[in-house]
C-alpha cells in the first residue's frame, strides 16, 4: 500500500505564500500598534507622576493595606504594576518623613482582612508607633478579621492605633494562629512518582512535602514553635498598645468570634463604623479644609529619605529566592523578585568603592536558594569588612537557609522577633517519573556517556546506589561549608552550630536567644548600629545611598525591549503624542490610506 501523497500547484503555493504574508503584517501591524498604546500609557504614566499635585496643608494620609506588601521597592519601576506597588520599607522611609511633615496631621490605616506577614506587621507597628510618638493621631478600620493565617498580625498594626474601627458587619473571627502544609507523599505513591531527595537534617522540613502524608515529630515540633513565638510576640505587643494584659487579650481573643458590637463590649476595638465615618472623623481631627491623600502618592512627592552629611551608609537590598546570574525576572511588568547574585553581588563592591560610604545596612529578606550563589554574595560581605566597611544586616520576612547564608558574617545582625531565620541546613534530589508516565502509555529512557555520574538526575530512572552515595557526600559537604560559615561569623563552636542547625527554623526572637541574631528590630535599629560601628559622631548628619540604584522608566523599557535608552524615550514620546485627539486623527487616516494602496498591490496579484 502506497502512502497518500499530497501535491502543490504552483498557483496553490502562490496563494499561501501571499497569505502567509498578510498574516504576517497584519501580526506585524497589531505588535507596533500595541507597542504605541503600551507606551502611550507608560507616557502618560510618567507625566502624572512627575506632575503629582503638592501635599494640602491639613493632609489625612491614608494607607491601604490591603493588597498586600513586599518587603522592598523594586528596582525595576514597573513592577509596581504586578501588585499593590507598597514595601515594607517605602512605609517606613515615607512615615518617617511624614512624622516631620506639618502639613500631614492624621495617618488612616486599612487593615487587610487575612493578615500580613508577621516581620511586615513588626516593622510596620514600630513606624505607627513613632509616628504616634510626634503627636499625630493614627485612625485603623477594619472590614474584619479573617480566622485564616497570620490575621493576629493584622490586629497587631490595627492595635497600634490611636484608634482601631470595625465595620459595622465585619466578624471579629480572629482566634489564634493556624497554618497548612499540603504533603504529597500518598499522591506520589499512588501515582508512581518517585521523591528521592537527601536532606540535613531532620528539620529541613521542604522535603516531607514530597514524601510524608503528614508532620514527622521534628517538622511538627519545629512549626509548632516558632508559630508560639510569633502568637506570642503579637499578643504582647497588641496588649501593649490596647493598655491590657497578654494573659488578658489572649483569654478575650481566644473566646471569640464575635460580631463587631461584641468586639467592641470586649474591648477589642474602639468604634464602629463604615470606613467613609473614618475618614470623616479623621479629616475632623486634621483641621480646616483637611484633604486625604494616599499614601503612594505622598511616598512619590517625597522620595526616598537621603539625608545629609559628607559621611554616608549604603542601604543594599535583596528580596526573593537566591539565584546565580543577572537580570532577575524577563517580565519588565512582573511583581515576583528574586535576589540575582551577579546584580547583588555588584552593588555590594559599588557601595565598597564609593569613598563616602563608611557602612553598609544589607536588607535581607530570602527564603534561601543557591549555595554558589549565596557564597557569591557572601564574599562581597567579607570584601566590604576588608575594606574597613562594617556591615549591618537588617532581616525582613525571611533571611532562612540561603538568606541566612548570606547574612552569616556580617558585623551584626538585626531581625524583627518575628522574622524566619536559621534553616542551617540543605536538601536536594530529584524526581523519577518513569512510572508515572508509563501508566499513560508515555515510556521514559535514558542514554548518557561518561562517567557514571553522568545520568544521575535523569528522572527516568532512580540513583543507583553509587550514585545515591555520591549525591550525599555532595550535600553532606555543602553542609559542612554552612556549619563552617556559621560558626566563623557568630564565632561560635562549630559542634555549637551543629546542634542549634539541622535545617530547623527559628523566628527571631529565638534565634536571638540562641546566638544566631545580635538584636531585635528593623531598618531604623539596623542603621542606628552601622552608624555606630562606622564611629560616625551622634552629632554629624549622615547621607544615605541606596543598591542597586533604581532603574529609570527609560532604562527598563531599554532593557525590556532591546532598544537604546534614547529610543525608549522618542517611544515614550510617540506614546504621549498618541493621547492627543488629532495626532489619532492624522495617524488614522495615514493607516487607512496605506491599507488602500497595500490591498491594491496584492489584489492584483490575486489569481482570479
Amino acid at each position: 500500500m502506497t502512502r497518500p501523497v499530497l501535491r502543490t500547484t504552483p498557483l496553490a503555493m502562490k496563494q499561501f505564500f501571499l497569505t502567509m504574508l498578510g498574516v504576517f503584517a497584519g501580526l506585524l501591524a497589531f505588535f507596533l500598534i500595541s507597542i504605541v498604546i503600551l507606551f502611550g500609557f507608560i507616557g502618560a504614566a510618567i507625566s502624572s507622576a512627575s506632575s503629582s499635585e503638592p501635599t494640602p496643608h491639613n493632609t489625612v494620609l491614608e494607607l491601604d493595606l490591603r493588597e498586600g506588601v513586599t518587603d522592598q521597592a523594586p528596582s525595576n519601576p514597573f513592577a509596581i504594576f504586578g501588585g499593590s506597588g507598597l514595601s515594607t520599607l517605602q512605609i517606613v522611609d515615607t512615615l518617617a518623613q511624614a512624622e516631620d511633615d506639618d502639613r500631614v496631621k492624621v495617618l488612616l490605616l486599612r487593615l487587610p482582612e487575612a493578615g500580613i506577614t508577621p516581620a511586615a506587621a513588626d516593622e510596620i507597628r514600630q513606624a505607627i508607633r513613632r509616628f504616634r510618638a510626634s503627636g499625630k493621631p493614627v485612625i485603623a478600620h477594619s472590614q474584619g478579621f479573617q480566622p485564616v493565617g497570620a490575621t493576629i498580625s493584622s490586629y497587631m498594626i490595627g492595635a497600634s492605633a490611636s484608634e482601631l474601627w470595625m465595620q459595622n458587619t465585619a466578624a471579629f473571627q480572629l482566634a489564634g494562629f493556624s497554618a497548612d502544609s499540603v504533603f504529597l507523599g500518598r499522591a506520589f505513591d499512588k501515582y508512581g512518582v518517585n521523591a528521592e531527595f537527601e536532606q540535613r537534617y531532620e528539620y529541613k522540613n521542604a522535603v516531607n512535602e514530597y514524601t510524608e502524608s503528614d508532620y514527622t515529630p521534628a517538622h511538627r515540633e519545629a512549626m509548632t514553635a516558632w508559630m508560639t513565638s510569633i502568637y506570642t510576640s503579637a499578643l504582647a505587643n497588641a496588649a501593649q498598645d490596647r493598655k491590657t494584659t497578654p494573659v488578658a487579650l489572649r483569654a478575650v481573643i481566644e473566646a471569640g468570634p464575635y460580631s463587631s458590637a461584641q468586639a467592641l463590649q470586649s474591648r477589642l476595638i474602639d468604634k464602629i463604623g463604615q470606613v467613609e465615618e473614618a475618614e470623616v472623623e479623621a479629616k475632623r481631627r486634621a483641621g480646616r479644609n483637611a484633604g486625604i491623600m494616599e499614601f503612594a502618592d505622598y511616598s512619590a512627592a517625597q522620595g526616598s529619605r537621603s539625608g545629609s552629611g559628607r559621611n554616608a551608609i549604603a542601604i543594599v537590598g535583596g528580596e526573593g529566592a537566591i539565584m546565580t546570574g543577572t537580570g532577575g525576572s524577563a517580565d519588565p511588568f512582573g511583581g515576583g523578585s528574586s535576589i540575582m547574585s551577579d546584580d547583588l553581588a555588584e552593588a555590594l563592591y559599588d557601595a565598597i568603592k564609593d569613598d563616602s560610604v563608611k557602612a553598609i545596612v544589607f536588607r535581607v529578606s530570602s527564603p534561601g536558594g543557591s549555595p554558589e550563589a549565596s557564597e557569591q554574595i557572601l564574599a562581597a560581605v567579607r570584601a566590604a569588612k576588608a575594606a574597613g566597611k562594617p556591615v549591618v544586616v537588617s532581616m525582613g520576612d525571611y533571611a532562612a537557609s540561603g538568606g541566612y547564608w548570606i547574612s552569616s558574617e556580617a558585623s551584626w545582625i538585626v531581625a524583627q522577633p518575628s522574622t524566619l531565620t536559621g534553616s542551617i541546613g540543605v536538601y536536594g534530589g530529584k524526581f523519577v517519573l518513569a512510572d508515572a508516565l508509563g501508566r499513560f502509555g508515555v515510556d521514559m529512557r535514558n542514554l548518557s556517556v561518561g562517567g557514571d555520574y553522568a545520568e544521575a538526575f535523569s528522572p527516568a530512572q532512580d540513583f543507583s546506589p553509587t550514585q545515591r552515595a555520591a549525591f550525599a557526600a555532595q550535600i553532606d559537604r555543602t553542609y559542612e561549608e554552612f556549619i563552617a560559615r556559621v560558626a566563623a561569623g557568630r564565632r561560635l563552636p562549630p559542634a555549637r552550630v551543629r546542634e542549634i542547625a539541622r535545617g530547623r527554623v527559628w523566628t527571631g526572637a529565638q534565634a536571638r536567644q540562641i546566638g544566631l541574631v545580635d538584636q531585635l528590630g528593623g531598618l531604623e535599629e539596623a542603621v542606628a548600629k552601622a552608624r555606630e560601628l562606622a564611629r560616625i559622631p551622634t552629632g554629624d548628619s549622615v547621607s544615605f545611598k541606596r543598591y542597586p540604584e533604581a532603574r529609570s522608566p527609560f532604562e527598563a523599557l531599554s532593557q525590556a525591549f532591546g532598544v537604546s535608552g534614547e529610543a525608549a524615550r522618542v517611544l515614550v514620546g510617540i506614546g504621549g503624542v498618541m493621547n492627543d485627539p488629532a495626532a489619532e486623527a492624522t495617524v488614522r487616516r495615514i493607516q487607512t490610506e496605506r491599507a488602500r494602496s497595500s490591498g491594491a498591490s496584492v489584489l492584483a496579484d490575486q489569481p482570479y
